[in-house]
């Protein structure tokens, strides 16, 4: 299973295919336009998601509610593009530009890939370095989520730390709709008042902030992922993917980097025997992974994402064109998107999964993958 995406920022639209899905999965708008609206969602986003209203068509490989196993094709519109259709015009002639940016951004992609592909209008950059771009992620990693839950694994993402504000409380699967119904994906009010504050003090300064997100899956099968290669391991294609996503600048599987400060005693998770029910552990300290396999406990993901380059106090910059001294330029941003980065990152993390669920039991059909997941389950409570 494979996808793609393309489009810019401020071009028509965003287009993903998918390949590699099996047939007689349902899909419609419906499993995929909620997971779009949680992504523009969370207290502390700007006026672009007020522009867009994201929703997806699907253009190819769905037919009467179900996946026909053929590429399925998304495409989200950018409403925004009326404003921009001359600036992107893709036809020759389009010169000078109109909104070329000269002034590189600190802390985005602006300088480095201008020098990399040769561009002195950073626009050229920015429009796919944009985080926009993860609007066509989350499309293809809710396909992705909706082929999990109908094999009975189930995720979650939540704000663990917002700035210097932490959710210190453990979470629950009991808190489900407290986090849905929460504008910072929180079920903790508490901590929630103290982030908003500290998100309002940060917009009044210009500035911005970052913070920690968790995501969680349980039901997975034993055994997803292998030991036998390194490009194999789940650890590292499920950190990838992770870090792969706007803004993220750290990753830990389990409670690692609290467990490099322990004694090995204190770390790894002991093995017991229930006759009723197979292998158990009382700690999941791995956080669901093994040799970079997946063990039959949660899988527990946490992510550090930095705060948004894009600031309305900008800092000191150069020109690329004259060199002079300058400072950045003001691009229309958020103070904070952490909340709505949970949900991008249990979409990228759900693609992982699903990718490594069809190579482990393959199928050209929902009915046979489901079959088999049954089968994989059964001889690893009885092994």
């Amino acid at each position: 299973m494979r996808f793609l995406t393309a489009g810019e920022s401020h071009g028509p639209r965003l287009t993903a295919i998918i390949e590699g899905l099996p047939s007689q999965l349902p899909l419609g708008k419906a499993d995929i336009d909620p997971w779009l609206k949680k992504r523009q969602g969370g207290y502390g986003r700007g006026r672009r998601m007020v522009i867009e209203s994201d929703e997806v068509q699907l253009m190819s490989g769905v037919r009467g509610g179900v996946t026909t196993g053929a590429p399925v094709t998304l495409d989200i519109e950018n409403r925004d593009h009326r404003n921009w259709t001359e600036i992107m015009d893709p036809e020759a002639g389009n010169w000078p530009r109109k909104k070329a940016l000269t002034d590189a951004r600190p802390g985005h992609a602006d300088l480095t890939g201008g020098i990399k592909y040769r561009h002195k209008d950073l626009r050229d950059v920015l429009e796919r370095a944009s985080a926009r771009e993860t609007a066509a992620r989350v499309a293809v990693g809710s396909v992705a989520l909706k082929l999990l839950g109908e094999l009975g694994i189930e995720g979650a993402n939540f704000v663990r730390r917002l700035a210097a504000v932490e959710v210190d409380s453990p979470f629950s699967w009991e808190h489900l709709d407290a986090i849905e119904n929460s504008d910072l994906r929180t079920w903790d009010e508490g901590a929630a008042a103290q982030m908003r504050e500290q998100i309002d003090r940060a917009k009044e300064s210009g500035d911005t902030l970052g913070g920690i997100l968790e995501v969680r899956f349980r039901g997975l099968p034993v055994g997803l992922g292998s030991f036998t290669h390194w490009d194999r391991k789940l650890d590292g294609r499920i950190a990838g993917a992770v870090m792969s996503v706007q803004a993220m600048k750290g990753v830990e599987i389990g409670r690692a980097f609290e467990n490099a400060s322990r004694p090995g005693s204190g770390v790894h998770d002991a093995l017991y025997l229930d006759p009723a029910k197979g292998y158990r552990r009382e700690t999941n300290g791995a956080g669901g992974l093994e040799g970079g396999m997946t063990n039959g406990e949660e899988l527990i993901v946490r992510v550090a994402m930095k705060p948004i380059a894009t600031l309305m106090r900008p800092l000191p910059t150069v020109n690329v064109v004259t060199h002079a001294a300058s400072d950045a330029a003001r691009e229309r941003s958020d103070t904070t998107a952490v909340p709505a980065a949970g949900v991008i990152l249990q979409c990228v993390i759900g693609w992982v999964l699903a990718e490594a669920v069809l190579e482990k039991f393959g199928g050209d059909t929902l009915p046979e993958i489901q079959e088999r997941v049954a089968a994989a389950r059964a001889y690893a409570a009885q092994y």
